[in-house]
């Protein structure tokens, strides 16, 4: 049926595909081998490279909606998120889902529900009743979400985000890996006076702070209760939680590395530094996370941060999902965890 439809002229001066027969000197057949995905074992080289050089010349495109009808798709894949779209890193995820799906033939399309589950409920309905390919619903921080109505009836991933009933399948950062790392980067400068500022007790500020531990105690260093300050995500949180720890007290008894919960939170610890004449790096290092667009490069001096890999999250997932559409079943409901580098 769909190829019936292509073959006639749509009266608005866009080629089909008998256009590109003709010019190519082929059967009609043999141009659907080629856009199909048929060619090899039924046109040599030579005639599939005609038939494409024909389509180039008339600027001929297969109909996607015809194509979509033959396999039972339409070559689109949802985006549903929170708040996302209010992100710094927002077009580091959408960009690396994106184009993800751009290389396999899908298009994209995204619905922002600023946080109303509402919201997220009708857009999961109004992608379902455009029959997308699959969903991917996206949060703006790592934390545990209630599953949207409908994701359970279409292939579904989760990024930067896990499902509160372990349902479906998510693509997440490994932050406590990331603590880790961010912990090692001060021990390797030979600092054993650490402490943490900001975050409260959110998943990822939990588990980063456990992969500090980690890290610490692996060396036979411990991290005093007093100096794990936290305070939230905000400049002011950083300067706030940095002069707690450090304004008025002696040099030898304060900690001489800092983890930051996220840039913004170094920030603030860097004006704090400032205000009591505390010489980064000489007297404290300071170490952020996130690796916030047009800010840790342009913090004075420069701050060393621990990258988020949301554009890496952003192509998991997509991968994920449209592998499952290929295989025509959702994967298993695990958790990969992306590294976060330095």
């Amino acid at each position: 049926m769909g190829g019936a439809e292509e073959s006639r002229s749509t009266g608005t001066g866009r080629p089909t595909s008998r256009d590109v027969a003709r010019l190519a000197g082929v059967s009609h057949t043999a141009v659907s081998f080629v856009f199909n995905g048929r060619a090899e074992g039924n046109l040599s080289p030579a005639t599939q490279e005609r038939i494409r050089q024909a389509a180039a010349q008339l600027g001929y495109r297969p109909d996607p909606v015809a194509r979509g009808l033959r396999r039972r798709r339409t070559a689109v894949i949802g985006l549903v998120t929170d708040e996302i779209a209010s992100s710094p890193f927002a077009g580091r995820l959408l960009r690396g889902a994106m184009e993800t799906a751009w290389g396999s033939d899908h298009l994209v399309l995204t619905v922002d529900s600023g946080g109303d589950p509402v919201k997220e409920d009708a857009a999961v309905a109004e992608l379902l009743d455009r029959r997308v390919d699959g969903i991917i619903y996206a949060a703006m921080s790592l934390r545990r979400v209630r599953v949207p109505e409908g994701l359970h009836r279409t292939h579904s991933v989760l990024a930067n985000c896990l499902p509160e009933d372990d349902s479906l399948p998510a693509v997440v950062p490994a932050e406590r890996a990331g603590g880790r790392t961010a912990a090692r980067l001060l021990l390797g400068a030979g600092h054993r006076r650490l402490a943490v500022i900001g975050g409260l007790d959110d998943i990822a500020s939990v588990e980063r702070t456990r992969g500090f531990r980690d890290a610490l105690r692996a060396e036979g260093v411990t991290v005093p209760e007093e100096w794990i300050v936290r305070g939230g995500g905000e400049i002011s949180a950083g300067y706030a939680g940095a002069l707690r720890l450090l304004d008025g007290v002696e040099p030898r008894r304060r900690p001489t590395g800092v983890l930051c919960y996220n840039d913004r939170v170094a920030a603030g610890v860097l004006h704090a530094a400032t205000r009591l004449g505390i010489d980064v790096p000489a007297d404290l290092s300071v170490v952020g996370y996130d690796d916030q667009e047009h800010m840790a490069a342009f913090l004075t001096p420069p701050l060393t941060s621990v990258a988020l890999p949301h554009r890496a999250m952003g192509e998991a997932a997509a991968r994920l999902l449209l592998d499952a559409i290929e295989a025509g079943r959702t994967p298993p409901a695990t958790v990969r965890r992306l590294p976060c580098p330095v």
